[in-house]
């Protein structure tokens, strides 16, 4: 499996990783509410806030490296700006994770935004290939 699949597959894990601190922040308010638990989220404050909100944008930004990749990979797009994109978006997640849940807020939006940018850049990678290879 080439590196940028491998970093799909481990942004696909994060978004469950992501999801371990709201569960965390859910059970210390009142206990996990397994049968109404989206209702329960709306309720968070603080820190189980900024969890859950991470833990949603897990899924927004998943979506469109996810299509980078693909686009990527079925135009034969390959080489090492395509597996160093992959990997820095990987890496981007990882410290925006950390940084929502301590609450830096511009360090949070910058390292999004590098992220944004990676996924970008995979998707036009079609237009640049000659460099590529």
């Amino acid at each position: 499996m080439s590196i940028p699949f491998w970093c799909v597959f481990i942004s696909a894990l994060l978004i469950f990783v992501a999801k371990i601190p709201v569960a965390k922040a859910m059970n210390d308010h009142g206990g996990y509410d397994n049968h109404l638990p989206r209702q329960q989220q709306t309720q968070l404050t603080g820190f189980g806030a900024r969890a859950l909100a991470a833990h949603q944008n897990c899924f927004e930004a998943f979506i469109l490296f996810a299509v980078g990749v693909l686009m990527a990979h079925t135009t034969q797009t390959a080489g090492w700006l395509i597996d160093l994109l992959a990997i820095i978006f990987v890496i981007t997640r990882v410290i925006y994770l950390l940084c929502y849940w301590v609450d830096l807020a511009w360090q949070r939006s910058l390292v999004w935004g590098v992220g944004l940018v990676c996924s970008l850049l995979l998707m036009i990678s079609p237009t640049f290939k000659t460099i590529l290879l």
